[in-house]
Parts: C-alpha cells; sequence; structure tokens
C-alpha cells in the first residue's frame, strides 16, 4: 500500500496539520484582513504572491469577495445589512454556518463593486486564482503524495479550518462574548488576550476599535502573534506597517484645552469614551440602587446600567426604551452623565463641523461637566485636558 513519500509517527502528522493550518491562519490575517481589506500594511510582491497562492490552494477563497465582504462588515456591523453579525442572524447560525454566509454574501454584485476596490486584477487572479476548486483539489493531490491516505484527512482539516475559525468563531463569538478594551460602538470583543491559534485576530474589539492598524495588540499583557510576523516580514524587507493603534499620552492639565487638545481627545476617543465609562461605575451603581428601591420591579437594573455606561440600545424593545427613559427622569445624575456621553461622542461624531466649532464644543462640554456638581464629571473634565499630542 502506498504511504506516501513522507513517513511520520501520528503526532508527527498532528504537527504537520497545525502548522500548515497556521501558515492558512497567517495568510488570511496578514494578507487577506490587514493588508488587502485594510491597508495596514504594505508587502513585497514576493510576499503578497505567496500568500495569494496559498489561500488559493488551502481555502479557494477570492481576494476581492473577501476583503469586500470583510469591508462590508465594518461599514455595516451589527445591522441587518452586516453579512455575518450575531447581534442580528444568531450565535449559532454565525457559529455554525459562517461559511455559507460568506458564500451568500460573494454571490452579491453590489457588494463586490462597491467594496471590493483596490484588490489584485491582474492575469493570476482572473485566469488561475478565480478557479477555487482547481486551487484546493491541487492540495488534496499534494497531500495525498506526500503522506499516502493520512494526506486526506489533512485535507480535510485544511479546509474546514477557516470556515470554523474564522467564519465561525472570529465573526461569531467575537460579537457575542469576551471582554472589551474600548468601547467602540459595535459588539466586538476580545476572546483572549493571547492571539495566537487565530493569527491575533482573538483581539477583535481592538481590531474594530481601530480598523486600519497592522497591530491587533494594545495592552501590555496582549500578545498578537500575526504582529510578530509582520515584524519579521519587515525585518526581511517584505513588508511596511503603516499605522498602529496610537497610545495615549498625558501631559499636565491645561487650563483652557486647544487644539491640539482637540486632536489628542479625537485621536485617542476610544480611550476617552473607555475611561468616561469606567469613571461612572460608582456613581450608576448608587444611583441605580436608589431607583431600584424607589421602581422596584419595574425594570432590570442590570439592564438600566448596561445601556447608561454602553448607550447600545438595539437589544432594547420600545417597552423597555420607554421604561427606561421613565426611571432616568427620577436620577437627575444619571440622566446628566448619559446625555454627556453622547454629547462627549457627538464631538468627534461630527465629520461636518470645523475645528474651531468642535473645540467650542469641546468648552462647552468640560464647562458643564465641571459646574454640573457630579465628582466623577469634575474628574474627568481634568482627565480630558491632560490628552496631549
Amino acid at each position: 500500500m502506498y504511504l506516501g513519500l513522507i513517513d511520520l509517527p501520528w503526532w508527527g502528522y498532528v504537527l504537520v496539520t497545525l502548522a500548515l493550518t497556521h501558515v492558512t491562519i497567517a495568510s488570511v490575517t496578514i494578507f487577506l484582513h490587514r493588508h488587502q481589506a485594510h491597508r495596514a500594511l504594505e508587502l513585497h510582491p514576493i510576499a503578497s504572491h505567496f500568500f495569494r497562492l496559498w489561500l488559493w490552494l488551502t481555502t479557494g477563497m477570492v481576494t476581492k469577495e473577501w476583503a469586500a465582504i470583510h469591508r462590508k462588515h465594518h461599514a455595516k456591523c451589527e445591522t441587518v445589512e452586516d453579512p455575518h453579525s450575531p447581534q442580528t442572524r444568531g450565535l449559532l447560525k454565525v457559529l455554525l454556518e459562517g461559511a455559507e454566509l460568506y458564500r451568500a454574501e460573494a454571490k452579491n454584485p453590489e457588494t463586490l463593486a462597491r467594496y471590493g476596490h483596490g484588490t489584485p486584477d491582474d492575469w493570476l487572479e482572473r485566469k488561475v486564482y478565480r478557479h477555487s476548486v482547481l486551487g484546493v483539489s491541487i492540495m488534496m493531490i499534494i497531500d495525498l503524495v506526500l503522506f499516502g491516505p493520512v494526506g486526506l484527512s489533512i485535507w480535510a482539516m485544511q479546509m474546514v479550518w477557516i470556515p470554523f475559525w474564522a467564519a465561525g468563531v472570529v465573526n461569531g463569538l467575537a460579537h457575542f462574548w469576551g471582554y472589551r478594551n474600548f468601547n467602540c460602538a459595535d459588539a466586538s470583543t476580545n476572546l483572549l488576550p493571547w492571539g495566537i491559534l487565530i493569527g491575533g485576530e482573538e483581539l477583535h474589539n481592538n481590531h474594530h476599535s481601530f480598523a486600519t492598524s497592522a497591530k491587533l495588540s494594545a495592552k501590555w499583557y496582549e500578545f498578537d502573534i500575526g504582529w510578530m510576523y509582520i515584524r519579521i516580514l519587515a525585518m526581511l524587507g517584505l513588508a511596511t506597517p503603516r499605522k498602529v493603534i496610537p497610545k495615549p499620552r498625558f501631559d499636565a492639565a491645561k487650563q483652557v484645552a486647544d487644539l491640539d487638545t482637540l486632536q489628542a481627545v479625537i485621536t485617542h476617543r476610544y480611550d476617552v469614551m473607555t475611561r468616561y465609562v469606567a469613571s461612572l461605575k460608582r456613581i450608576c451603581k448608587d444611583e441605580i440602587a436608589q431607583l431600584k428601591t424607589r421602581h422596584a420591579g419595574r425594570f432590570d437594573p442590570k439592564a438600566l446600567r448596561r445601556w447608561v455606561l454602553s448607550g447600545e440600545d438595539r437589544h432594547l424593545d420600545e417597552h423597555e426604551k420607554r421604561q427606561f427613559a421613565e426611571v432616568l427622569r427620577d436620577s437627575t445624575a444619571l440622566a446628566t452623565v448619559v446625555a454627556m456621553r453622547e454629547e462627549l461622542a457627538a464631538i468627534w461624531a461630527r465629520s461636518n463641523a470645523t475645528r474651531e466649532q468642535l473645540l467650542a464644543q469641546l468648552h462647552d462640554w468640560i464647562q458643564r461637566a465641571e459646574q454640573s456638581g457630579i465628582q466623577q464629571l469634575q474628574e474627568f473634565s481634568l482627565r480630558l485636558r491632560r490628552y496631549a499630542l
């Protein structure tokens, strides 16, 4: 019986399978995700063509389709137009049928036309890499020649690896469960602080907060193995990172916020909002405890706390929205911090305003925070004036 060109013990086949699938994961996160979809880094043609070839052999994915679908996910995140949001489609649907959702969206010509710009359009892409079945069939033959019948099992694992980990786990669990460093508008989470198994994509909340960053880790204890590979490629002259997550810098508090303060606040807006939410946890706890006594059984304290701190209302029905609005009327402090949270976020959301207008809004926000009589807001206004470029 033909056993293949390479004969290994059972654990050797396991290691080979893990190594091959890890190269695929690295290709997806470095080439498709960070390079093609977000332009977070530049790749030398040698590296770029290797990743394209490897992905053709091991996934059959078309670069334009993947980049377009992922860009649409960011543009329409957590809405009904999001191709794979567990918030609208259900966790099990995305976790178990993520690949099917991808294939369905890939057939949408409007998605490809609107979001697929700037992806490879050379002879190889048009004549070779578009034939998905051909690529994965060649990979199956290579596995069979190298490893014999066990090569078919290795090939099968290669075929399910990306549909499960990327289309299922990242798109599903990383928008449903985990921890958040940044209070961004969508439901993205970090699954683990160590991005190893899925190439760094475990740090999904960091990515959604700073989509154009080539580095997905943000805290000292987080590790992004994809970034490690990018750094190695950079040392070899095969990659050039363009942007990374900016680290907040603080100086002595200015008496009056200036244009540099405004720019620093906008640049570090996710850090600003995350720290704002953190500063209000104590007052929320105390105020909601009092409201719970006065409005016993009339509202869900945990749901109210989540809404006050995050501002996310997509999980609330109309009755709950009216209920929370009524409860807030009985707490001046909570009503104030909610209004101030929304007004703070509006400063960097108003793209049509001039810098002078935005600075005036920041001045007004700081002044009202200092005059609010709420200690947490007064302390946070001081922190705002410390942000520096």
